[in-house]
């Protein structure tokens, strides 16, 4: 009978995900955005996805990403939609933007770019499209380039070209012999040069027979890419050897998302060098993440909460300060509020335990019904405790 109840709960359990999963498109609903230009006469069409929150949402900002071939559209959208749909983890939720289709007008300026002809097509981006991104849509400031073959090329000239376009580039199996826009010397002229600012550059490539012809290039780029990368360019050379060429973009970009929001995911263990300088620290370091790398708030709450649960049994005094100091730069936190009132509760204080915990409920208001209901269950649990007092 066990087991049968088992087997039935499956059942009901893969139902439920068919009927919401019937509708996938509805997830991540495309919109037509369309340009206009002062470099050609005609506009120039483009494909927005959004992500699954965003109507649903109406206060949160999204990240960016752009790629120039139209067909990496539905390969993104179903990669971010996978690895995005459990809270942003690990791709934070993001709006692609890829051209509708293979349009005239764009292609002309993208090639007027590439020969090296002019420097429109950066123009058109900065100017035209992302300022009109902006303006339609919400977004938090932080970008991503990523390209294929030529398209890795043309990014790496825009990254040299005009830095501020972009945050992050995910360059995949870049063409760089014989290539129009000389790539290896614009990196020996303008590497070193690129401002102070936080930037992530992926480079990667594969011994498939298609880049064979790539693979000399493409170690003298790296060579010169570590040997001339500024300090604040977070470089990252890759080679995914044994496997299939157009598999590329789809490896890169798995790889590389990990890499550009591992600092938003990843809690600082107690023992680390930011950590164990306390609190303040701590604080000083999520305040560079968010005003210099990313441009978005990333919170130093769970850390602090990590490093303050560490001192609780060597230094109960010193973990409490740390834990308050967490609800104090997030008071509308509450997990902040929770975090300190576990501590209260651990060191046998129950009326303070309970008195946090209540802010903590009183917080909970927007969270998800999972995480209310924790809350609640745990002041009833320290109400309880008081009680016995």
């Amino acid at each position: 009978m066990k087991v049968l109840l088992i087997l039935l709960s499956a059942l009901l359990s893969l139902g439920s995900s068919a009927v919401k999963a019937t509708d996938i498109a509805s997830l991540n609903p495309i919109e037509p955005l369309v340009v206009t230009t002062k470099f050609h006469e005609k506009d120039i069409p483009f494909n927005v996805t959004l992500p699954a929150s965003y109507q649903s949402k109406p206060n949160k900002t999204y990240v960016l990403m752009f790629n120039v071939h139209p067909r990496m559209q539905p390969v993104l959208a179903g990669m971010h939609d996978w690895t995005s749909h459990n809270g942003g983890w690990p791709w934070l939720e993001t709006i692609l933007v890829t051209p509708a289709g293979y349009d005239e007008a764009f292609h002309r300026l993208y090639m007027d770019y590439v020969e090296g002809k002019n420097q429109q097509f950066l123009s058109f981006l900065e100017d035209e499209l992302i300022a009109s991104l902006s303006e339609k849509y919400r977004l938090n400031g932080f970008r991503i380039y990523s390209g294929f073959t030529g398209n890795a090329t043309t990014g790496l000239g825009i990254l040299l070209d005009k830095p501020s376009l972009f945050n992050a580039y995910i360059l995949a199996s870049p063409v760089l012999a014989n290539h129009p826009l000389k790539p290896l010397e614009k990196v020996k002229a303008q590497l070193a040069k690129l401002p102070k600012k936080p930037t992530y550059l992926m480079l990667s490539t594969s011994d498939s027979s298609y880049e064979q012809a790539q693979l000399e290039s493409f170690a003298e780029l790296s060579n010169l890419a570590t040997e001339l990368a500024p300090e604040n360019l977070q470089l990252t050379i890759k080679r995914f050897d044994g496997t299939y060429y157009m598999s590329q973009p789809v490896l890169s970009t798995a790889y590389a998302i990990e890499e550009i929001f591992h600092d938003v995911h990843e809690t600082l263990a107690p023992d680390s060098a930011i950590s164990m300088q306390g609190a303040d620290a701590i604080l000083n370091h999520y305040q560079y993440l968010s005003n210099e790398k990313y441009g978005f708030t990333v919170s130093a709450q769970p850390s602090l909460k990590k490093l303050g649960n560490s001192l609780l049994e060597s230094k109960p005094n010193k973990a409490i300060a740390v834990l308050t100091t967490a609800t104090e730069a997030y008071p509308e936190s509450a997990f902040a509020f929770d975090a300190l009132a576990a501590a209260y509760a651990k060191l046998d204080q129950p009326e303070k335990a309970v008195a946090n915990q209540q802010k903590a409920v009183e917080l909970s208001g927007e969270l998800v019904e999972f995480w209310q209901r924790k809350h609640r269950e745990k002041l009833e649990k320290y109400q309880q405790v008081l009680g016995e007092h």
